[in-house]
């Protein structure tokens, strides 16, 4: 679309509340967004007046056509804008890097005996739900606590007071469940415990802390030393997970305290979440596209990004500036919460205070990821540009190595692997089974592996098919010396490929001293971040070809055995070889165990069985 034809579509624009989403040439949505007023909002773009950051101005040389969608409300436009955005991902949107889930637990009151789960979803059901929590582990650790203490039920039967198993579980029989399964067990007497769970995750420690402390106490008065014992440690389970709910205030009100911190490269945004007045966990998350945003645009984005998708609003959202879009987003919370949602900006007092603890955290975090990302930087991109200046080529961004594996020439196997800008690219690792090869001759072997992977490459490139295979290394890193050297650039030559070929030069010991390159040994710096590089690329083309000769072994040493078992045909060899992974986990295997293997009946899963144990009888 032209810019005549812009301009016609500018001036169709309704003065109405509404999303609009710009298209590049392809058709892609690069922006959406909402407007009060779609005809002021989206001729803002265009109109050279306008004062623009960057950002904005590559987006609009990239709009090849727009579209838009009417609502009634700003407030349905905000919620449309989210469903948008959710949906496409656009380019020049502010967007979560992570979309992160949280983790709650449930304690399902709607049934006869409630249970204590995890989830990271919340739902309007007869469920209580706890949370958030930071970790995923310490709702694991409080759920296993809770269940221990108070013989909290973890199947997940449908029990409705009637006797519903054969004999209880394991728990009843370690004094963990009072298997309410067996029917014998009302559900008022096993609400009882419940309720002091519930007590518990409410944020009350002192009642349980107490009644385990006499119970301690109790066993150590009479000589048992043993149930004393695990009474201690249950009390200090009890005191770890108590402390690390530090109390921060004291109205017992759900809140949200985010602050934002900015390096050159990133955008993190800090949240403390307070649950019944209790700070129990936090969390970060980094802004893509926000670099060329205010503070205020980039917590406004997030508001929308992360309350559109979090189970749990709290009833209050503390932020570090008054935000433009406060009434609206207000609305929004609440309407999403079916209760009263406000956003705040304190100066003053013990809020103001937690709203600096969560900026003091997000400019610690970026900090420490920035440390840690140019750490990392040294060494995967950085050691391959010292390894591209040491061998004096133009770069060494895709590196690829090789290596053959055998036992005594016998299945003879090669393995690919492929590094790009200093990082393993595992979906670009290739596997070799050797056809033409017979025998421990690994330059014959490199040979073959070289060529069927070089003219596969030239094959997909002709007929323009982009595949791992079409895409060629700027370096071949070579694990032996000469000789291989020499074997690969046979093949290039034979193919018409120029590519630099590189070897590693081994000291007695067989560990890499130095390269070979053109001829010539070239000496490396061994506490360089290059020379750590060489030999993590020495230790994964090993490693991969090692596991795939490995691989085979294993299956041909099972194929060759159950050949030997009566009744045992192609396809149920095939079963079995998928579903048991060794050898020996078949022949440890009980017949019942074998017989869940699909086509493997039960009489022949006891014929395997005593085919592995006739001798022992």
């Amino acid at each position: 679309m032209n810019s005549e034809q812009i301009k016609k579509e500018l001036d169709k624009l309704p003065k109405s509340p509404g999303v609009y989403l710009m298209h590049d040439s392809k058709g892609g949505v690069i922006y959406v967004g909402k407007a009060v007023n779609l005809r002021n909002r989206v001729r803002s773009y265009f109109r050279i007046s306008t004062k623009k950051t960057l950002k904005i101005q590559r987006m609009v040389s990239l709009i090849d056509h727009f579209d838009y969608i009417l609502t009634d409300t700003e407030l349905e436009a905000l919620v449309l804008e989210n469903n948008l955005i959710k949906e496409y991902s656009p380019k020049y949107n502010t967007l979560l890097k992570d979309d992160k889930t949280y983790p709650y637990i449930k304690v399902t009151l709607g049934e006869m005996y409630p249970r204590l789960v995890f989830s990271r979803t919340m739902k309007k059901d007869k469920s209580k739900y706890f949370g958030p929590y930071a970790t995923a582990g310490s709702v694991h650790d409080m759920i296993e606590f809770l269940s221990k203490i108070y013989h909290i039920r973890t199947c997940n039967k449908a029990l409705n007071g009637e006797k519903a198993a054969d004999r209880p579980c394991l728990n009843y029989h370690m004094k963990q469940c009072d298997a309410p399964c067996m029917g014998g067990l009302s559900p008022e007497e096993y609400g009882e415990n419940i309720k002091k769970a519930l007590i518990f995750l409410g944020g009350n420690f002192d009642p349980l802390l107490k009644e385990i402390e006499a119970k301690m106490n109790d066993h150590a008065e009479k000589l048992e030393f043993e149930e004393a014992a695990k009474y201690r440690e249950l009390l200090k389970s009890a005191y770890d997970i108590a402390q690390k709910q530090k109390i921060t205030e004291f109205d017992g009100e759900n809140k949200d305290y985010i602050g934002i911190a900015r390096s050159e490269s990133d955008v993190l945004i800090q949240v403390f979440f307070v649950r019944e007045g209790k700070l129990i966990g936090r969390e970060h998350f980094y802004m893509k596209g926000a670099l060329e945003e205010t503070d205020e645009e980039t917590i406004s984005s997030f508001i929308k990004l992360y309350y559109a998708g979090t189970p749990f609003l709290p009833k209050e959202i503390f932020v570090p500036i008054q935000l433009e879009e406060t009434e609206l987003l207000e609305k929004w919370l609440s309407d999403k919460r079916g209760g009263k949602v406000s956003l705040k900006s304190p100066v003053k007092g013990q809020k103001e205070k937690m709203l600096e603890l969560a900026h003091q955290n997000a400019e610690m975090l970026i900090k420490r990821d920035e440390e840690k990302h140019k750490s990392e930087e040294a060494r995967t991109r950085g050691a391959v540009e010292e390894l591209a200046r040491l061998l004096n080529i133009q770069k060494a961004d895709r590196i690829e190595s090789y290596d053959i594996s055998n036992t005594q020439g016998f299945n003879s196997v090669g393995s690919m692997i492929v590094y790009e800008n200093g990082k393993p690219k595992k979906s670009d690792y290739r596997k070799f089974r050797l056809k033409t090869v017979e025998g421990p001759d690994d330059y014959a072997s490199m040979y073959e592996v070289l060529y069927r992977r070089f003219s596969h490459g030239i094959n997909e490139r002709a007929e323009d098919n982009e595949t791992s295979f079409s895409i060629f290394p700027d370096l071949i890193l070579m694990d032996g010396g000469l000789g291989q050297i020499h074997i690969a650039e046979k093949v290039l030559e034979e193919l018409g490929v120029d590519i630099p070929v590189c070897g590693m030069v081994k000291d007695d010991h067989h560990r890499t001293r130095g390269l070979l390159f053109n001829e010539q040994e070239i000496p490396m710096d061994l506490h360089s971040e290059c020379f750590k590089f060489v030999t993590r690329v020495q230790d994964e083309v090993h490693r991969f070809a090692i596991e795939y000769h490995r691989s085979l072994r294993t299956k041909a040493q099972v194929h060759s055995i159950l050949d030997d078992i009566p009744g045992i045909g192609p396809k149920r060899r095939k079963a079995l070889m998928k579903h048991f992974p060794t050898i020996d986990d078949l022949k440890s295997a009980e017949p019942e165990k074998i017989a869940e293997v699909d086509g493997i009946p039960l009489n022949v899963a006891n014929d395997i069985y005593e085919f592995f144990h006739k001798d022992k009888s």
